[in-house]
């Protein structure tokens, strides 16, 4: 079956086929952040023995490499393969995510799993920038950005089921139990895509030199700056959740994965509708979801010393963030011109760009002493970088329009 001929059944079971894939990519970007000082206990032991604080920030680079392998891999890999049938390769990307992510539960020491973490960040953004055009025309036109939020559905369901389940069983029986389990979920992902997702044709003209022409488009590179600065506020205080619960408000570890839940739940809420939204009207939902990340990142940070006052923010956090993502990627959808392919995964370049920044970040103020809190104010001035290219890019693309017309 092709896209245009699917029964109604038939599409909903393609579109679960690549939720169930990006379920798995959810459970695996995040789940890293929940266990971050198990990991570091593991891995680090020395540092941790010395100082928990710095084991916890070094620990923090298995975020950002991850992060930074998603940034090489998702323009490289969409571009190369934009030719090939697009269901054949969501087959091979969803393989490749299952043969690395069981690396990270295998390999013994902390080189080799950041090593690990970096090769499973490279089919990420293909994935999801594919996924997404394949899901957008099953719904059929005029639904972009509800095709792109129902593949990022799976991502958010994980952070409300997988992310807490995984953090769960890392903490009692081992971090790298919940990696066996992501591996498991990719190579269900991978059987489900190859019997329900149909036959999709690529663009067989297409070179991966074509695709890159992208980044001659100037709203190209300042929607990608959007999703790289403004997102980064939502993961840098993402990346430390764990460290706030325990530390900044003394509330026991088991409370650490009912957190992440919240957030989670805030996630797949916002999500869908931000995807609403954004088919609605695009440029309002980009400057409003921005303009409420700002604020809730402040109100986070104000009052994270109250663990009811985390769990509160915790969810408005997710629900905004998620609420920005599809706008994020419609907005480079629009912007792109032909190159599709390509635009689809660089949103995920961009966010994950964001999520090494606010990673990084965030670790480097915990590391000078600076508090658990302090991410969260790192965060409000990403937000604002975020928010302030977007106003520019708008009030560029209205100046310049009367003299396109």
């Amino acid at each position: 079956m092709t896209s245009s001929n699917l029964t109604r059944g038939a599409a909903t079971w393609a579109l679960l086929s690549l939720a169930v894939g990006s379920f798995g990519i959810g459970m695996t970007e995040f789940v890293v952040m929940g266990l971050l000082p198990n990991i570091a206990q593991d891995l680090l032991p020395a540092q941790w023995a010395s100082n928990p604080a710095d084991a916890v920030a070094q620990a923090g680079w298995l975020i950002t490499l991850y992060a930074l392998g998603v940034v090489v891999g998702a323009p490289t890999i969409a571009g190369s393969v934009a030719k090939y049938p697009r269901h054949r390769v969501m087959i091979g990307l969803a393989l490749a995510l299952a043969a690395f992510n069981a690396l990270t539960f295998l390999l013994p020491t902390f080189e080799l799993v950041a090593a690990s973490r970096f090769l499973a960040g490279l089919p990420h953004g293909a994935f999801f920038g594919i996924g997404a055009l394949v899901a957008a025309d099953v719904l059929g036109p005029g639904n972009r950005a509800k095709g792109v939020a129902f593949v990022l559905t799976g991502l958010t369901v994980a952070n409300v089921v997988g992310v807490p389940l995984g953090t769960f069983l890392g903490q009692q029986v081992g971090w790298r139990a919940a990696f066996m389990v992501v591996a498991g979920i990719f190579a269900l992902a991978t059987l489900l895509i190859a019997l329900f997702v149909p036959a999709h044709a690529g663009e067989p003209g297409r070179t991966l030199r074509q695709e890159l022409k992208v980044f001659r488009i100037g709203q190209v590179w300042l929607a990608l700056g959007v999703g790289a600065i403004g997102f980064g506020g939502f993961f840098a205080v993402y990346s430390y959740v764990a460290s706030v619960v325990t530390e900044g408000t003394g509330s026991p570890e088991w409370v650490v994965p009912i957190i992440l839940v919240v957030m989670g739940l805030g996630m797949t809420i916002g999500n869908l509708v931000g995807g609403h939204l954004a088919d609605v009207d695009l440029k309002r939902t980009l400057i409003g979801s921005l303009i409420a990340l700002t604020v809730v990142l402040a109100l986070f940070a104000l009052t994270a010393q109250w663990i009811w006052a985390v769990g509160l923010f915790a969810f408005a956090t997710g629900f905004v963030s998620s609420a920005l993502s599809p706008a994020i990627q419609s907005r480079l959808l629009e912007v792109a011109g032909d190159n599709q392919s390509i635009a689809a995964a660089l949103n995920h370049s961009a966010l994950n760009i964001g999520n090494s920044v606010g990673a990084f970040l965030g670790g480097v103020v915990i590391a000078a002493g600076w508090g658990y809190v302090a991410p969260a104010w790192v965060g409000v001035l990403l937000a604002l970088g975020g928010l302030a290219l977007a106003a520019f890019s708008l009030a560029l693309e209205r100046r310049r329009a009367p003299v396109s017309a």
